[in-house]
């Protein structure tokens, strides 16, 4: 690789790099197109694929076909009239409601915990090792990314070595690279430590018990509690935070790894917080991603409305998102 190659390489996101060549591969390898494509063959495209792909699913194909065209140096053919115009038509036959991840409510989240913690006492009497990582692991992962916000990537991508805790005080986060962080300038974010459900004491306890002191925040762990080198991936965040609902007694086919990020500003913004002080916190640039992630239903607040659980409550102005 060149150094002009790897520079190219590190504008795109792994996760997005990842997502285009899998679209390039549908066009070229499952449907049959041919590249460099032309506008005609973009527009039957969509229409083989139209009310079976999502409209997402589609204009990520289209973002991604056109990107190999601009870095091969070809006419981006999804720019045509007759692209745009086919797109526009399949926006209006086939309208669909975007599919949204349950958001994880503050009484289950207490549930999930206290079952956590029950295992961790059970592993801790059986000597069950791998247990009690596992244990550790998934507990510091769903507060840190309830309370902060994160999505599956970044807590994946975490580094202990960009990481400050102090017991009692709060939790320092860098992040060399996030979605919002367009520049790639790095982020730091900050949270408190809470009198319960702490995603500070959380943390030190994780990695305490692991002894870990440099490289991912958060491993796989196998089924001799041995710990991997590497970092968690994305997509095993779903299935972790699944399982562990499950086994609280929580139906959770709904839940996805953004459903820790959904049911913070959820419980935000039943709090009280103002909307300019949760898109800070969190890190969203625009009013319509803030009021994606937000459960608007009248409901949705009732079991926060009786008590406040959390007798630290985060207080929206001592918690910032600093760049």
């Amino acid at each position: 690789m060149t150094e002009l190659d790897r520079y190219l390489q590190a504008a795109t996101r792994d996760n997005t790099r990842r997502s285009y060549r899998a679209a390039i591969e549908h066009f070229e390898v499952t449907w049959g197109g041919f590249l460099p494509a032309t506008a005609d063959s973009v527009a039957r495209y969509l229409v083989a694929h139209a009310g079976v792909l999502s409209i997402n699913t589609l204009k990520l194909r289209l973002s991604a076909l056109a990107q190999w065209h601009n870095s091969q140096g070809f006419a981006d053919p999804t720019k045509a009239p007759v692209v745009r115009k086919v797109f526009k038509g399949i926006r209006a036959l086939h309208p669909a409601q975007e599919k949204q991840a349950e958001p994880l409510q503050l009484q289950h989240l207490e549930q999930v915990v206290g079952r956590l913690e029950q295992e961790i006492q059970a592993a801790k009497a059986q000597a069950d090792r791998p247990g009690l990582l596992r244990a550790r692991r998934d507990l510091a992962l769903i507060l840190l990314g309830f309370w902060r916000g994160f999505r599956s990537d970044e807590l994946c991508r975490l580094q202990i070595e960009h990481v400050q805790a102090v017991a009692g005080s709060g939790i320092t986060l860098y992040l060399p690279r996030s979605k919002s962080d367009r520049e790639n300038l790095g982020k730091t974010f900050q949270t408190p430590a809470l009198q319960r459900l702490c995603p500070v004491q959380a943390y030190i306890d994780w990695i305490t018990e692991a002894a870990l002191v440099r490289g991912p925040v958060f491993r796989g762990i196998d089924r001799w509690g041995h710990l991997g080198e590497e970092g968690l991936h994305a997509n095993s965040v779903i299935p972790l935070l699944r399982q562990a609902l499950g086994r609280a007694g929580i139906a959770a086919e709904q839940y996805t790894s953004h459903s820790l990020r959904r049911g913070f500003a959820t419980w935000a913004h039943q709090s009280g917080w103002d909307m300019k002080s949760l898109m800070g916190y969190v890190g969203w640039k625009d009013m319509k991603s803030a009021m994606r992630y937000i459960d608007a239903s009248p409901f949705a607040g009732m079991a926060l409305s009786a008590e406040k659980p959390v007798a630290a409550q985060i207080p929206n102005s001592s918690i910032n998102t600093v760049g």
